[in-house]
């Protein structure tokens, strides 16, 4: 497929579409890096861009983010129903309650990538509604339930209807922004996450003074009043859509903003088409598996954390009330570090460094906690693991997405990095047992260990990222290869031209 050219023809040929990498710049102006068969984006001054990317962040980021904090609630709001009177009533004796929390994600896992691929061939517009409206009623009837085989089904129609949302949005999010400036966008969707964990613990608190009311405990009341709020909110949805068919944009909006994600990690853009090897090449990629690992190791204390925090807090002495309501600050806390290590980790184009300073205090979090020390010590310590794990997140997400190139290409990876990442989630939801309680030692030192293979496989990652950063900045300056515009297309983040994030 690729052609060596010799030191005569080394130039830039006369044909059009073949390009020679030694004429392209490591570091790239999407105003010279073009393909020579493509026209030039409209020219947009620098106010008239800030405007139009305020435009589009209005348009969807809001949405989205409320959409993801009651998916977060919808699946975390379990937590606070324990507190409440599930237990007793379902007779969730033994490990039953894990159980239910279990069989949530398997159906979750299994169905992340399937759903991303449905998100690409429907539009935005109907895909989103669909899901938000069948959780919602799902979570509805979740309030109904009166036996544990009935709340172990609900749970995996729950899994089954909220599957496509988190990694459908992060996918959908790639194909509007460019790579340095997707975490700050995706950090303030995911911080509908630590805003819900906030949320929940408030609203659980209100909701349990309705107990009793119309017969049933305050439990089924948060189950079917966040429900509902799920299925208000789905009615927003309709007004998501793809860049290319965005009504809200003018036509030269439209242009230049496709232009601009195109050209974003190639130098003659990516390929847009479905192909086979598109899922082949995702699932032969060596970044993809130590990605998965990486999104095990920090998504093993977030949701270890968000599902048990109640229980957690419950455990130093406090009552029920009182414990919602010390659920809320380290959310609160967690949901604005988020929002500036976004802005940071997108301005400093680096993301690797702020994952490490994230386990680093997820790891002096759980230790925090899992030591004989006083009440006041462990309720900083949940701070750190909150905090850690959930500013953490955006960032490992993003940083697999700034570096596969090709939309389907990509969107199979993320899909596989969410589903069999969050895999780690059937082992998190046994950890915490109610027979080790309240210190919760076994649950504290399995968090700790995923955090250690965190930090032992991160600097790998960076390792094997710099080596290939290396290699091609070596390829270019030793030798002139000319390919045509469509195998470099077809390369995407193999193609030489193309740098790894850090």
């Amino acid at each position: 497929m690729s052609r060596v050219s010799s030191p005569a023809k080394s130039n830039l040929t006369p044909e059009k579409d073949k390009i020679d990498i030694l004429e392209i710049p490591a570091e790239r102006e999407l105003s010279l890096a073009r393909a020579d068969d493509e026209e030039l984006p409209p020219k947009l001054t620098t106010e008239q861009e800030r405007r139009l990317w305020r435009k589009v962040d209005m348009r969807i980021v809001p949405i989205l983010t409320i959409m993801y904090l009651c998916s977060f609630l919808d699946r975390g709001n379990i937590g606070n129903a324990k507190l409440q009177g599930l237990t007793t009533q379902l007779d969730l004796t033994g490990n039953r309650y894990n159980i239910a929390l279990t069989m949530y994600y398997i159906p979750y896992c299994l169905l992340e990538c399937p759903a991303n691929l449905v998100l690409k061939k429907l539009r935005p517009s109907r895909w989103l509604p669909g899901i938000a409206v069948a959780w919602g009623i799902v979570m509805t009837l979740m309030g109904m339930v009166k036996t544990y085989p009935q709340l172990v089904g609900v749970r995996i129609l729950l899994g089954i209807t909220e599957a496509g949302l988190f990694p459908g949005v992060v996918y959908y999010m790639t194909l509007w922004y460019p790579r340095h400036k997707l975490q700050f966008r995706i950090g303030l969707f995911y911080g509908g996450a630590s805003a819900a964990g906030a949320f929940s613990g408030v609203l659980a608190y209100g909701i349990s003074f309705m107990s009793g009311t119309g017969g049933l405990l305050g439990w089924s009341w948060i189950f079917i009043i966040e429900g509902l709020l799920t299925m208000v909110v789905s009615i927003f949805s309709f007004f998501v859509d793809f860049p290319d068919t965005a009504t809200f944009l003018t036509a030269e909006e439209r242009s230049y903003l496709m232009w601009t994600k195109k050209y974003d990690n190639s130098s003659v853009g990516e390929e847009e088409h479905f192909e086979m090897r598109h899922l082949v090449d995702a699932l032969c990629d060596w970044q993809v598996w130590l990605q998965v690992l990486m999104f095990m190791t920090i998504v093993a204390p977030l949701l270890g954390i968000s599902l048990f925090l109640p229980s957690i807090i419950n455990g130093f002495g406090y009552g029920t009330a009182v414990s919602q309501l010390l659920t809320v600050p380290p959310y609160i806390v967690a949901t604005i570090v988020l929002v500036i290590v976004a802005i940071w980790s997108d301005r400093s184009k680096l993301r690797s460094p702020f994952l490490f300073a994230g386990l680093v205090m997820c790891l002096i979090g759980f230790a925090i906690n899992i030591s004989d020390v006083r009440i006041g010590a462990k309720y900083f310590g949940t701070f750190l693991c909150v905090t850690g794990s959930y500013a953490t997140m955006p960032g490992v997400i993003s940083w697999l997405g700034n570096n596969l190139a090709g939309q389907y290409k990509r969107g199979v990876g993320m899909a596989v990095q969410i589903g069999i990442g969050n895999l780690a989630s059937l082992i998190v939801s046994n950890i915490y047992l109610q027979k080790d309680a309240p210190r919760y030692v076994m649950g504290h030192a399995l968090e700790i260990m995923f955090i250690c293979i965190g930090l032992v496989n991160l600097p790998i990652l960076v390792g094997l990222y710099k080596w290939q950063n290396a290699k091609r900045d070596r390829m270019q300056r030793k030798k002139g290869m000319e390919y045509s515009v469509e195998e470099l297309r077809r390369l995407g983040d193999r193609a030489p031209d193309f740098r790894y994030t850090l």
